[in-house]
């Protein structure tokens, strides 16, 4: 409940500041000119719903438009993505997903039911969230080359926890055994807290996942916090080393957030709304409150976060097929 009072008070300042930006900036263009609908592929009430309605609510008390956020869960996000993909490209429809629908979901359905680069406009990565690396202490290690070492010395002994088939953590997980080629079996539990939980009672040794509820966890000395999987430290954690520093220079995970367009939005539209997101996040004021929240502000423009896409595309292809890992 801490983690999610502070997102929020993030969340809230970050779309106030945007919607100073929107106000000020001039456009070429009349856009917005009519009412907008954001599509959020989730039920209501979560971290990726309440940014959105936050944002929403800045963008309709400025431009003097209605900004209406519609929760279309169903499918693992498949449901909400797909509106949005018949949508016209216009500008007034756009979609606020995270990784696991936008990409994970499409990947483990066979046919795919949408291509994640082609059939969407990128506009920009609206929040990062850093993984952690964690086991339980009654592992006999402290640092990941021992882990590795432990991990290849006791093949098929270690359990590792996700969210369940198909999550992050769990696809993350399975891409971090092939990068450093260990056999560690997957446990799914229902949920993040019951994941938790099961690490917590050493039914499963390892977890990979995000870090806010976790870091009581870790400084009680109830878990222990191996690397973090993104390219920096985190502020709230700042002695547990990056994957990179413990020497995985092939690893790299992080669960996202980010605003998407229709495939074919006019590039003047998609220009306005990625300058106004970068000038938003940009402020030292906005990162400060992020750094607090325990989540990082991370300015992609479209190409980039196109680049992004594909890479996580063929790492999450490789993990599946590997894995031989189905959904339901």
């Amino acid at each position: 409940m801490v983690f999610i009072r502070k997102f929020t008070i993030c969340l809230a300042f970050i779309a106030c500041a945007l919607s100073n930006i929107h106000a000020h900036a001039q456009s070429a263009s009349s856009y917005p000119s009519r009412p907008i609908t954001v599509i959020v592929p989730f039920p209501p009430g979560g971290p990726t719903d309440s940014y959105a309605r936050l944002v929403a609510l800045k963008m309709q008390e400025r431009w003097g438009q209605p900004v209406v956020v519609e929760n279309n869960p169903g499918g693992t996000g498949i449901l909400g993505n797909n509106l949005v993909i018949k949508a016209p490209p216009n500008g007034y429809t756009l979609l606020f997903t995270s990784n696991s629908a936008h990409l994970i979901s499409a990947l483990l359905k066979n046919p795919k039911p949408y291509d994640s680069v082609k059939d969407f406009t990128p506009i920009s990565i609206a929040l990062k969230y850093p993984m952690y690396l964690l086991i339980n202490p009654n592992v006999p290690v402290k640092t990941v080359p021992e882990f590795i070492a432990y991990a290849k010395a006791n093949p098929g002994k270690l359990n590792y926890a996700s969210q369940g088939n198909g999550s992050v953590s769990h696809i993350g997980t399975e891409i971090f055994k092939q990068k450093v080629g260990i056999n560690i079996v997957h446990v799914p539990s229902k949920g993040y807290g019951a994941a938790i939980a099961d690490v917590l009672s050493g039914q499963v040794q390892v977890f990979i996942s995000t870090p806010p509820s976790l870091m009581q966890h870790v400084q009680s000395g109830k878990l222990r916090g191996l690397a973090v999987t993104s390219k920096k430290r985190h502020p709230m954690m700042p002695d547990i080393p990056t994957v990179a520093e413990a020497g995985i220079t092939n690893f790299e995970l992080e669960s996202w957030v980010a605003l998407y367009a229709p495939s074919g939005t006019p590039p003047e539209t998609v220009q306005y709304l990625s300058n106004s997101v970068e000038k938003a996040m940009n402020l030292p004021e906005t990162k400060t409150r992020a750094d607090s929240a325990g989540v990082e502000l991370r300015f992609l423009p479209p190409v980039a976060m196109t680049a992004m896409l594909n890479k996580e595309i063929k790492e999450t292809e490789i993990a599946i097929k590997a894995a031989k890992i189905t959904v339901d």
